[in-house]
């Protein structure tokens, strides 16, 4: 009997420290992408680009997103990512973003905090500093395609100023 209950206590211990290592583990050993990570605390997969290359979530929420390099992509106006992409995620929030900049009238300023309120609402509130924004959720469905800082964004309509009325 006291082998048994001996075996017992040695089996629990070794499935208690599993449980520990496991939960201990950044996040990102454990999710597949983070368009996963994001849908599953109540943001849309598309406020990362597909060019992510990996991801660790911290046990206080702090994510920290890795890219190549810099890149540029549009949702309703162009916006960079840098090579590091930093914010505190929350259920519905990303609060705190590093890393993030929007074109607004020709300047570019940083995006602070990423929010859905209700998504029923189907509404995202990007937060700029100098204004609050509101999206349609449906730009962020997918993921979208970042090209290198250099590079001409395609589907960013190319002005020639009077040389188009020629």
């Amino acid at each position: 009997m006291a082998i048994f209950k001996a075996q017992v206590n040695t089996v629990f211990k070794y499935k208690l420290a599993c449980f520990f290592i496991f939960f201990s583990l950044p996040l990102s050993l454990q999710t597949s992408s983070i368009h996963d990570l994001l849908r599953s605390r109540g943001l849309p997969a598309g406020l990362l680009p597909q060019e992510v290359k990996s991801y660790t979530l911290y046990d206080n929420g702090h994510l920290e997103v890795f890219l190549d390099g810099p890149c540029l992509t549009k949702f309703e106006n162009r916006v960079m990512f840098e090579s590091v992409v930093m914010a505190n995620l929350t259920y519905g929030s990303l609060i705190g973003v590093v890393g993030l900049t929007q074109e607004e009238l020709f300047l570019w300023l940083p995006v602070k905090d990423i929010t859905v309120y209700d998504p029923k609402s189907g509404i995202i509130v990007f937060d700029i500093g100098v204004a609050h924004k509101q999206l349609s959720l449906s730009l962020f469905e997918d993921p979208p395609s970042c090209k290198p800082q250099g590079e001409q964004i395609t589907h960013v309509r190319k002005e020639k100023g009077f040389e188009a009325m020629r």
